[in-house]
This record gives structure tokens, C-alpha cells and sequence, in this order.
């Protein structure tokens, strides 16, 4: 009998994570077309705070719980999902792709003689069979494939499915124990150390993408450049609207070849060609003339805004929706204190 295997770890908090809630989306839509039935595997220290997934109406849930399975460590990661994949004799087994299962499901695919694709970014029904689609060469191609070896593990790339709503109910479920030596767990989570980055600029969840390029670091209409004074604008706008940083490859170069540049801007915030793709609900663009290795990395944004002084730059041959020809400094400013008001 062909079943779909949802898993789920939980967070730090105990909580799901909005990408765990998409993912689920994903897996209920497949066992809805495929009509098959859903079942739910759970990782985690404590799974008190993961109630909302009994809304989704799975025909079983099992849970796999203790303290050495709260943080992310592949021996007993590998062993808990094996042993829930042991249990149900899944077809399907749909997970999202955090860092935490993207370390650890291809060697259980091994383990389960099975097949994993990863980043799964759309799924489709056709005459009764599954297809799936993922991106390549850094989001330039994408490829639509289908599997007959199982079990087939699919992992799903962030901002592709809405995120499941729903009740916290009470539910049943089933506790395995899996089998354990201490060498599994010999490798001991003592803490965690997080660098001195300052401000978090990058926010994955985020409904805007602001992204700022080179041009915040040029001379302005007096001829002087005004860094501090862009970092002070682009600071207070990311806190009033809670945005996520982006930006153009010239501007994350900058520091690397000897330029004054934006503290707070690193490699980790490039948009584009040969850097992220993200997928929030909006962009604005500033300073960035939008060539096509800065705007490829816009495809899976809704909604497209930017600020240049150029009414010829790249972003008005049809890149964005709306091109603001102004000066992104008297802009963001002047947006900033009408965001003070709210």
C-alpha cells in the first residue's frame, strides 16, 4: 500500500519552523491528489508545541523523543529516521530542507536503498504518477522528473508552498525507542557560539527583500560620499520594516578590495548570478542598476520596486514592476519618517 511519510524536526524552542509548516502543505496537497494516506514522523526533545500538525489530519503520527534528539547530529538523527521509515514502509517521504535534515537524509536514502532529491520546488500530479521540479546551476535551469525506485525522499525548498494554517488540537501518536550504542551519541552538543555580526540583517522569512547596490558608496550630488549616512538610512529602514537585507555583487566587494564599505554587508547578503535567490513576497532595489547577473537572482520575487537615479538602467527594461527615478537617500529618508508615524 502506497503511504506518504511526512517528517518533522522540532526547533530549539520545541516550536515548527515556517519552512516544517510549508513543507506540510506540500505533503498533504500529495496525498490529496495521489489519494493516499499521510502519516507524520516527529523529532524532537519535547513535541508539546507541535499540535498544530494534528490538523492536518494524519492517519498516524509517530514521535521520536528524548534529549538527544533536540539539536542536529547526524548518528542519532540518521538512527531516528530510519527506525520511522522502518515502522511506516513509506512510498513517499516528504521533509523540509532544513540544514538539519539536508545534512542527514541522503545517507538514510542509502540506508533505506531508496532515492532523495533536494530542494524541491514544485510538485505535480499527471495521470496518477508524481513529478517533481527542482532548480540547477544556481536557479538558470530547472528540471521536471519523476522516480519509480522508493522509497523516494523529497526535501522542500523554502517559499514555494503557503504555510500550513491551522488549530492546535491534541492527537495521538506512537513512541518508538530506536536502538542505540553510546558511540552514537558520543558526540556531545556542549553550546553554541554565534560570531559578532552586529545587526541580523538576513531574515529568510521576511515579506520585503530590500537590497542595496554600489551606488549608496558614490559621490551624491555634492560631490562627497555619505556611507555613514547610508548605513544609518538602510539600518533604520530594515528596523521599521523588519526587511531582509540583499545585495548587488559590486557592493559585497567592496570591502575585500580595500574600499570604505557597509559594516554590516556581506558576501552571505549577495542577490544574484553567483549568489542567493530568495523567494519573499516583495523587492525593493536601490542604488542597483539591474543588470542580469544582479536581477536573475529576482525570478522567484513576487513583486519588483527600485530606486535609480538612471531612467535608462536595467531595472526599466522590464525587470521591475515600478521604477522610482530619484535619489534613493531623500527616498529611504523620507520613507523612514513616515514610518515613524505609524
Amino acid at each position: 500500500m502506497n503511504k506518504i511519510l511526512f517528517l518533522a524536526h522540532t526547533e530549539e524552542n520545541d516550536e515548527l519552523s515556517r519552512l516544517t509548516l510549508e513543507s506540510l502543505t506540500a505533503a498533504k496537497k500529495m496525498s490529496a491528489e495521489l489519494n493516499i494516506p499521510l502519516l507524520v514522523g516527529i523529532i524532537g526533545d519535547n513535541i508539546e508545541k507541535t499540535k498544530i500538525i494534528a490538523s492536518a489530519a494524519p492517519e498516524a503520527i509517530f514521535t521520536i523523543q528524548g534529549e538527544e534528539f533536540k539539536y542536529s547530529r547526524y548518528s542519532s538523527d540518521a538512527l531516528a529516521i530510519e527506525t520511522i521509515c522502518k515502522e511506516v514502509a513509506p512510498t513517499y517521504i516528504v521533509a523540509p530542507a532544513t540544514s538539519r535534515f539536508s545534512r542527514v537524509l541522503p545517507g538514510v536514502a542509502h540506508r533505506l536503498s531508496g532515492e532523495i532529491d533536494t530542494f524541491v520546488s514544485a510538485l505535480s500530479i499527471d495521470n496518477n504518477k508524481l513529478f517533481i521540479t527542482r532548480w540547477y546551476y544556481r536557479q538558470r535551469m530547472y528540471a521536471t522528473l519523476t522516480r519509480t525506485k522508493t522509497p523516494w525522499i523529497m526535501t522542500i525548498a523554502p517559499g514555494n508552498f503557503e504555510k500550513f494554517e491551522g488549530s492546535e488540537q491534541d492527537f495521538s501518536f506512537t513512541n518508538l525507542t530506536p536502538t542505540s550504542t553510546d558511540t552514537l551519541m558520543q558526540t556531545k552538543i556542549e553550546g553554541f557560539v554565534s560570531p559578532n555580526c552586529g545587526k541580523q540583517t538576513l531574515k529568510p522569512e521576511a515579506e520585503l527583500l530590500f537590497v542595496a547596490g554600489a551606488g549608496w558608496s558614490k559621490k551624491q550630488s555634492d560631490g562627497n560620499t555619505k556611507l555613514a549616512k547610508a548605513a544609518e538610512l538602510i539600518l533604520d529602514f530594515l528596523n521599521k520594516t523588519d526587511a531582509s537585507l540583499g545585495g548587488s555583487k559590486s557592493v559585497v566587494d567592496m570591502s575585500s578590495e580595500g574600499e570604505e564599505a557597509l559594516s554590516f554587508m556581506t558576501h552571505l547578503n549577495q542577490v544574484g548570478q553567483t549568489g542567493a535567490t530568495p523567494s519573499h513576497k516583495k523587492g525593493l532595489s536601490t542604488c542597483c542598476h539591474g543588470e542580469e547577473p544582479h536581477a536573475v537572482g529576482w525570478r522567484f520575487i513576487n513583486e519588483r520596486r527600485a530606486v535609480n537615479l538612471d531612467p535608462n538602467c536595467g531595472w526599466a527594461q522590464g525587470k521591475a514592476d515600478v521604477l522610482y527615478v530619484a535619489d534613493a537617500f531623500a527616498v529611504i529618508e523620507k520613507v523612514n519618517k513616515i514610518l515613524s508615524y505609524k
